[in-house]
């Protein structure tokens, strides 16, 4: 790697540009997905490995229970909500039919359990309770989640309910449920859930349901660590799929496939190509220095700073490794500074693609004392 260099920049830095998504792409060596639409993302980058007609719009049955858990996961994060938290289950949570975890009416259930169900078992009853838990009832909850979706750049998805049970009106695409599992994704909390294969689940009143996973990829794909199905007449067999190997970390979507069985094996071909044929390499992780700050008025005046998430590039396995540059430019830096304050950003630039990322203060920087500056007195005359 070429000389890490610092750049003082005193104007507020522009939006940094890690995480938007690159253009659709075919890919090479890849026969056409027996679906209606599949997409395949590298996950850290956000670069399109494989597009068919991924930006049209079908309607996606029970993936759209990532967002309904998504937003769980944010509201937990914000302190709005708790895992041990208990909600009282209501007629209309109690009433829904479908995928289902077979909740009472008027028993309390651990939040840490409803957000089970939604994820293990589909279950409808437990993402009605949640969305009324969290915004009142279902229909602010989908307002909620139409609004997180524009936050996300899915740019063609509407939300009609937290369930995915067919209803006029909503749909998305193939690139929009991957833009959206892959910021469920980021919550580690979400692989605590995602990865459960059979549970015996033991009621509040002690009766007991099965609990096996609707995803047979966790069980039977070893590189996959998530996901969601879906199915309804209208939607037809669905999957979206995340799935880890070595650094590199994919997510697949595979939209109205004619039968359970083949959404299964059309996910696996294509995150087996995107393993064969693609490598992440992280350049500089999060948490580790990687510059040194100058700051005026500080108890010292250098501050160790690193990526606020893990740099990355991504690359063909049979191309040759191209020489990187990195570059660092921060705000113009004055005492007290916190640990976690954004201190600047770190752009990454590789043959053609460039890629930037926060940087961020690794330790905290008091402002200098009279001590301090007789300290820096004598070192320097000393």
């Amino acid at each position: 790697m070429k000389k890490l260099i610092w750049i003082t920049l005193i104007a507020v830095l522009t939006a940094f540009a890690f995480f938007a998504p690159k253009p659709s792409a075919k890919a090479e060596e890849l026969s056409p997905v027996k679906a209606r639409a599949a997409y395949l993302m590298e996950k850290r980058t956000g670069e399109t490995l494989y597009g068919q007609r991924e930006n049209d719009p079908f309607p996606i049955a029970s993936m759209v229970k990532i967002m309904t858990a998504l937003l769980t996961f944010e509201e937990i994060e914000k302190g709005n909500l708790t895992p041990e938290e208990t909600v009282v289950i209501s007629d209309a949570a109690a009433g829904m039919g479908g995928s289902q975890m077979f909740l009472e009416r008027g028993l309390a259930y651990p939040v840490t359990d409803l957000i089970k169900g939604v994820i293990v078992v589909s279950a409808n009853d437990a993402c009605v309770a949640l969305a009324e838990r969290i915004s009142g009832s279902e229909e602010s909850f989908v307002s909620k989640m139409n609004e997180k979706a524009k936050e996300l750049g899915m740019v063609n998805t509407v939300f009609v309910n937290a369930t995915g049970l067919p209803k006029e009106g909503g749909h998305s695409t193939a690139r929009d449920v991957a833009l959206m599992l892959r910021a469920l994704t980021s919550h580690e909390r979400y692989f605590d859930y995602s990865k459960i294969w059979l549970e015996d689940y033991v009621h509040p009143d002690g009766r007991i349901t099965t609990f096996t996973n609707t995803n047979k990829f966790v069980r039977f794909y070893s590189e996959c660590d998530g996901g969601k199905t879906g199915f309804t007449q209208e939607a037809r067999f669905c999957l979206a799929a995340s799935a880890t190997r070595g650094d590199t970390k994919l997510i697949s979507v595979v939209i109205g496939v004619e039968d359970s069985k083949t959404r299964f094996a059309e996910s696996k071909r294509l995150l087996g190509y995107g393993f064969s044929h693609y490598k992440t390499e992280v350049l500089l992780k999060k948490g580790e220095i990687a510059f040194y700050a100058p700051v005026k008025r500080g108890a010292t005046s250098e501050l160790p700073c690193g990526v606020k998430e893990d740099l990355t590039v991504l690359s063909k396995t049979s191309a040759e490794g191209e020489d990187p540059d990195c570059s660092a430019e921060f705000y113009s830096l004055r005492a007290p500074i916190k640990k976690g304050d954004v201190v600047g950003e770190c752009t990454l630039t590789v043959g053609e693609k460039k890629y930037t990322v926060p940087l961020i203060a690794l330790t905290d920087v008091p402002k200098a004392n009279l001590g301090d500056a007789y300290g820096k007195i004598l070192e320097y005359w000393g």
